[in-house]
């Protein structure tokens, strides 16, 4: 990642601020940090500062179909380029077939699905007028397999970001645009510790008898995807593009 100036959504905590510091020790040279609370950004921007990398913030909800733009907009202000990006952020609502409204639909796909598509789009162009090469990875889930019940709708935005990964990598290939995707399993975040807690009413006890259920005795690391995101990200992994990697304790399609 030496020299390289990166924009990381979904970054003041979890999986995307794991994958902004292991950027920065990485040797990237900026790190622009995007995240919807503020209130959590000045130890973020420390901890990525600390690590060895310029670092900026901008709040920015990605609900808003703005935001992308802006959000691009800032780092270009702030750092004068951009050369790759990690679309981190995303919305895990519950919404199954039978009980979900128009209102959660679209706030998933804008998050999850809109908000990606247009911030590679913004790096593509800026990429392709510099005649640089970049790369992008995005952070999917296993459950764009198919998933469970209660996440049809958080699924298939997932399942939707699989096809734009593949389709932008296809596309961009000539561009030496590399973009590749993770679908990650199930990952102890501060996002999924109060899903599980507090929204879903499991308690604090959730996450010793989730982690008992695992192959190897605990949940995912945001440290675990962060490793694989900068090898993606990073020359270590080239030529690949159009790659959707399984990150995942169980063998998905295996039984018995």
């Amino acid at each position: 990642m030496k020299g390289r100036n990166v924009l990381v959504t979904g970054a003041t905590q979890g999986i995307g601020l794991a994958i902004a510091l292991r950027a920065a020790r990485e040797g990237a040279e900026a790190i622009v940090i995007a995240g919807r609370d503020p209130a959590k950004a000045p130890k973020a921007v420390e901890a990525v500062e600390s690590a060895g990398a310029a670092c900026a913030f901008i709040a920015a909800d990605l609900e808003d179909a703005h935001a992308p733009g802006a959000i691009f907009d800032f780092a270009l202000k702030r750092f004068g380029r951009v050369d790759a990006l990690v679309n981190s952020a995303g919305a895990t609502d519950r919404g199954a077939l039978v009980d979900a409204d128009l209102a959660l639909w679209e706030r998933l796909y804008a998050v999850n699905a809109r908000a990606p598509f247009f911030l590679m789009q913004r790096l593509v162009n800026h990429l392709r007028s510099r005649g640089a090469p970049g790369s992008i990875v995005n952070i999917l889930s296993v459950h764009a397999h198919g998933g469970s019940p209660p996440l049809a709708v958080y699924a298939s935005t997932k399942a939707a970001l699989a096809g734009l990964t593949r389709n932008t990598a296809h596309a961009h290939r000539f561009d030496r645009i590399r973009v590749n995707g993770i679908n990650v399993g199930w990952v102890d975040t501060p996002a999924e510790r109060q899903m599980q807690a507090v929204t879903l009413g499991l308690g604090e006890k959730w996450l010793a008898e989730a982690s008992a259920r695992q192959p190897s005795g605990r949940l995912l690391d945001p440290h675990d995807v962060a490793r694989l995101a900068i090898f993606l990200l990073g020359d270590a992994s080239g030529p690949m593009t159009g790659s959707i990697v399984d990150q995942e304790q169980f063998v998905i399609g295996a039984f018995g």
